[in-house]
């Protein structure tokens, strides 16, 4: 097996987390010198002018990035109005952080069921989120809200203007069969 190609692989897969030296060594067996070759190898195929993304080691991790020299045609492609259609992925997430905000990627992902990092990532570019401070909890996470951008886009006013999430349930006729606590059944004495 390629080791190389799996380690670009991974790095591609954990996308802005970044992956630590140990967990390199760990995920592919091999020892703090192996993952140091594979690390320049990898690095070093990345410096051709051929290529548009490069290794970092940002943050005690190393990450594939975009190369700055590069950075005028990410903008213009940010800034296409072809490319500012929202996917699915991309509409729940905002609306999950609209309605939950502030809140952290991990609360998102765990509403969601996957991770968000790279629709996150695109809504930060695109103005619709911004960073708006640190949560208590443990690794202190980035919390995200809205922007006046995200307002704009869809006609509102202020937040106050987003439909109450009450009217999109559809309450079941059976419902009060299900709830056991609320419903009229008595026990007999």
């Amino acid at each position: 097996m390629n080791k190389k190609a799996i380690l670009e692989g991974l790095l591609f897969v954990v996308g802005e987390d970044g992956l630590t030296l140990d967990q390199i060594e760990e995920v592919l067996d091999i020892n703090e010198d192996e993952s140091h070759e594979l690390l320049t190898e990898l690095k070093n195929d990345y410096l051709s002018e051929n290529r548009g993304i490069r290794i970092d080691f940002l943050g005690n991790r190393f990450k594939l990035t975009t190369k700055s020299e590069h950075r005028e045609y990410y903008q213009k492609l940010i800034e296409n109005p072809e490319t500012n259609v929202l996917s699915q992925a991309a509409l729940e997430t905002l609306a999950i952080i609209a309605y939950n905000a502030p809140i952290t990627r991990v609360q998102i992902d765990s509403m969601r069921g996957v991770s968000s990092v790279s629709i996150l990532r695109k809504l930060l570019a695109k103005g619709f989120i911004k960073e708006v401070g640190r949560s208590e909890l443990p690794g202190r996470p980035i919390l995200y809200d809205t922007t006046s951008e995200f307002l704009d886009y869809f006609g509102l006013s202020t937040k106050d203007d987003l439909p109450c999430v009450d009217d999109f349930i559809e309450e079941s006729e059976d419902d009060e069969d299900k709830d056991l606590y609320t419903s009229k059944y008595q026990e007999e004495k």
